[in-house]
This record gives C-alpha cells, structure tokens and sequence, in this order.
C-alpha cells in the first residue's frame, strides 16, 4: 500500500520545481494523474486482499465463524459469489452488515431507520492522509496508546490501552448534529464513551473515567445515552452479541434535547429530552483495550443539521442533502437513504404544485468526465426512485448532473470534499 504515497510524492515533487507562472491548469493536471494513479492502485490492493480472504456466502454464518476462530480474514459474497461492499467500496465482513448492503431503500429493518445526517460537515477523518503506526495528526492525543492500521484495505484507529482522544472543531457544536462512524470490537468487557461537554471546555475534560453529565456509551450489553446522577433520563436497549467480536456503525442524531442512536440500522435508543451539551471538542474515551483485545475506530464524521427540506427549499430555493447516499462508483441508491428519500418523497406528495430539479455533484478527486457521468446516472436514480416508490410524477421531477463544477467548499480537506459530495434539490 506505499505506491499511491509514492504517486502523489513525486507529483508533489514536480510541482515544487515547475517555475512560477505556470497555467494553473497543468498544475491540476498533474495533480490528478497522481490521484488517478494512486486510485487504481488502491484498488488492485483490494482485489490481492479480496483473493487472500476466505468468502463466505451471506446465508452461511458458520462459514464466518470458522474463519474467524482460524484468524483469516473474511469477506461476504452474494449466491453469485459477488463480494458484497459498503458505502465506501469495502469488503464486508460481518453477515449482518452485508445483509443491510443489499437492501434497498425501505426494505426490511430499514422501513424503520429514520437517522438524516447533518447536510454540512464539521468534521471528517479517515486517517488515509497519516502513516500508518502513527496517531492521527488532526486528533488530539489525551492519553493511551493508539496508532493507524490498515486491515481489508480500511484504516481503523486501533487503541491497545484504555486511551482517549479529543476532535477540536471550529466552533461550538450546533443545536442539532450527527455523529457517524464504526466501531470494532475484541472482548465483551470494552467500551467507548463519546462526550459532547464539560464544565470549563478545557481540551482534557475533567473526571473522563466517572463523567457525570450525560453521554454516548457503547459496549457489548447496552448502548445508548447514560449518565450516572439521578436526576437525568438514561435510555438503553439490550444488543448482546451484536458488536463483541466483530463490527457494527454507530450513529447519533442530536435536535437540542431530543437524542437518538442507532447500530446499523436499528434504533437503540430514542430520548426526548436530555442534555448532552455542547462545547467545541467532541472527547473520545476509550477502556479495557490491550494488546491483545485492542479496540478499531473507523472513520469520523461529524455534521450539522439544520431546517427541513421544505423550509430551505422556501427560504433558499434550493437545500442540499448528503443523506442520499450511493455504492462506490455506481449509482446504486444505499439503504441507508431510506429515511431522507422519505421525507423528499412526503414533500413532493404534501406540495403537489411543487416541481424540483434534482442535481448530483460529486468532489474534485478523479477524472472529470467520469465525475460528469456518474453525478448524471446518480440524479437519474433518485428521480426513478422516487417516481417508483412514491408515485411521483415525472414531469416534477429534473435530473441533472453537474460532477466537480460546482464545488461549494474546498477540495483540500476531508471535510470540504464531502460537502461537495451532494445532492441537492432545487425549487423550479
């Protein structure tokens, strides 16, 4: 996994020596002929790592578990013997998961998942600008023992200790937000709390090991918001099995005191009022992990939300979702959609005189004409879903696909890529 580093060394490298002056344009050009590069290489990786693993069909669980009492890495393929993948263009590993992979927006467990992540991110990370064996440079380290790995061709933040980190973000966390990212666990004795206040807002929150203010907790038998004075509401829903052992994504959904969480797609926990806070870190408190039972942290992400689709088409004329979400290069609607399709269709059908453009953008990272398609075929799948699942009338409904041409946030950074990874609706 060094080549993609190398590629994009030595562009970097030519850049440094090309005299000033230069049409920017070809400094561009280079610059994605290295992340095209490194790309292609990341993905022959996952096909070396795929043909090592042992596949194992969704409808066959002891196939898993063999596997994994042997130590060999897993991969779960459909009856065709397809490798089934994530919204990332992963391997899946854990028949559950895969399961929901192949969902399609409503069916099953989903008609009831009702998490919309926040439409602006405040924070992303997935470690792929780090070494691996280093901590990552844009958290802060309290204490503990972390590095990067890299297993499946996924980076996990791997704790061999009871450790703890802090996210610093630009400013206070917003009334409503959404948390989102996966959890691996080794042994039933770990947990991880996520803290969203404290008492003076320092980097280093005071009594992490016994917080008394209500938080995120999540281990093997219960998780959910918990807080350990009397006086607070504490919901918690049993899910023994679920995480120990293997991985499950966890999410969290905030509108002022009304809190939710969510493994997978399952709702664990439904709180209409509590008080979590809000400072400008976001602490990350993990226990019981070793050597030998470490505990993986996946990808980060951290948005906010905001009014409803309605209020911004009315007030705005257009609103951006990033709920829709879509499988790796393809235009593939995820499951996960389910609940932000909800609500565009519910719109459509309250406002009957209300016709939308519906326009598919994608970030900066690969080959513009590739971009233009895939943003066209995307917006083209949510317009037919929502024809299909909710009896829309097409002549409403505009797909359009714009690709990288119209970012609305930086390309540079994690966070302003996936803002310009969107759908957005326009009021016509």
């Amino acid at each position: 996994m060094r080549r993609p580093f190398f590629a994009c060394a030595l562009a970097f490298a030519a850049l440094a020596v090309i005299p000033d002056g230069v049409d920017a344009q070809i400094l561009d050009r280079i610059r994605r002929t290295a992340e095209r590069a490194a790309e292609r290489e990341v993905l022959r990786a996952v096909d070396r790592t795929v043909a090592n693993a042992v596949k194992c069909t969704l409808d066959d669980p002891g196939c898993v578990e063999r596997a994994k009492r042997n130590g060999e890495d897993v991969v779960i393929t459909d009856a065709e013997g397809n490798v089934i993948t994530d919204a990332d263009g992963r391997p899946v590993t854990n028949p559950e998961d895969a399961k929901a992979a192949v969902a399609r927006p409503g069916d099953g467990a989903w008609s009831n998942y009702d998490f919309v992540p926040g439409e602006r991110v405040l924070f992303a990370e997935d470690y792929a600008n780090d070494r691996v064996g280093d901590f990552p440079r844009r958290l802060n380290f309290l204490n503990g023992s972390m590095e990067i790995v890299e297993t499946l061709e996924q980076r996990w933040l791997r704790a061999t200790s009871g450790s703890a980190f802090a996210i610093e973000l630009p400013a206070t966390l917003p009334d409503r937000f959404t948390l989102e990212f996966p959890v691996a666990w080794t042994h039933g004795n770990q947990w991880m709390r996520v803290l969203f206040a404290d008492h003076d807002g320092a980097v280093r929150p005071r009594g992490m090991s016994n917080y008394q203010k209500p938080h995120l907790q999540i281990d093997e038998r219960a998780t959910g918001i918990f807080s350990f004075r009397r006086e607070q509401p504490q919901a918690t829903a049993q899910i023994r099995g679920r995480i120990t052992g293997g991985e499950a994504m966890i999410r969290l959904m905030a509108d002022g005191q009304h809190v939710k969480v969510f493994v997978g797609e399952r709702r664990v926990a439904n709180v209409p009022q509590v008080d979590l806070g809000r400072a400008s870190h976001v602490w990350f408190i993990i226990a019981d992990a070793s050597e030998e039972h470490p505990m993986h942290l996946g990808s980060i992400r951290l948005a906010a939300g905001g009014a409803d689709l309605y209020d911004r088409l009315e007030a705005d004329g257009r609103a951006a979702t990033q709920g829709i979400l879509f499988d790796v290069d393809s235009d593939r609607i995820r499951p996960e959609s389910t609940p932000t399709l909800e609500e565009i269709g519910t719109m459509l059908r309250e406002h009957p005189d209300l016709r939308i453009g519906i326009e598919g953008h994608t970030d900066g990272t690969g080959d513009d004409a590739h971009n233009q398609q895939l943003s066209e075929k995307r917006a083209a799948a949510v317009r037919a879903h929502l024809i299909e699942a909710y009896g829309i009338d097409g002549g409403r409904l505009e797909a359009m696909g714009f690709g990288e041409s119209r970012p609305v946030d930086s390309n540079d950074t994690p966070e302003g890529r996936q803002n310009n990874r969107r759908v957005e609706l326009v009021r016509q």
